[in-house]
């Protein structure tokens, strides 16, 4: 599997070296940002979305860690193009790759879900003690993920996952915001 996490790694830094999308959109773009305190990442997120609700053109900014940025240069070809519905069903399925609990229909804000998700997944695998079963999960390839697959490995690294999830919880920011 050491050609495939080889593939993975260039797949990231591609996105890292040259994200997709980015830049800024003019007003009435909806404006997202979102923070990770624990390492300083930070993304900048616009969206357009029409009135048939689909997403007609999406940005990113911000600075951050290469799983961070090259996350939201992937998260912004997925979705471009799709439903509202459609991103949001991606993101669940992004999550769930990443070992989050996609069920946060009980805590207040998606970043709370987020942090209690992540903190989960990260007690979850420092309590397997079973570095091939983690590493065996994450190098399973998901080819209808498309490059997002290479975000696998984040699995690996659970101090890495908010990182890998924060553009999408921005995303679900924008999103909420275009809805109101």
């Amino acid at each position: 599997m050491a050609g495939l996490q080889d593939l993975y790694k260039e797949i990231i830094m591609d996105h890292y070296r040259n994200p997709r999308n980015r830049g800024e959109l003019a007003p009435p773009a909806c404006k997202a940002e979102g923070f990770n305190p624990l390492c300083g990442d930070e993304i900048v997120l616009y969206v357009d979305i029409d009135d048939n609700g689909t997403i007609t053109d999406i940005a990113t900014g911000g600075q951050g860690c290469s799983i961070s940025q090259s996350s939201a240069s992937m998260m912004s070809s997925a979705v471009k193009g799709k439903s509202v519905d459609e991103a949001r069903e991606l993101t669940d399925k992004f999550k769930a790759m990443m070992g989050i609990d996609v069920d946060s229909s009980d805590t207040d804000s998606a970043e709370d879900a987020a942090d209690a998700d992540a903190i989960a997944a990260a007690k979850a695998a420092a309590g397997a003690n079973d570095a091939s079963a983690m590493a065996g999960a994450a190098e399973k390839p998901d080819l209808s993920m498309g490059d997002l697959s290479a975000l696998r490995g984040v699995v690996k690294f659970p101090v890495r996952i908010k990182c890998a999830v924060l553009s999408w919880n921005t995303l679900l920011e924008a999103l909420d915001q275009a809805k109101a």
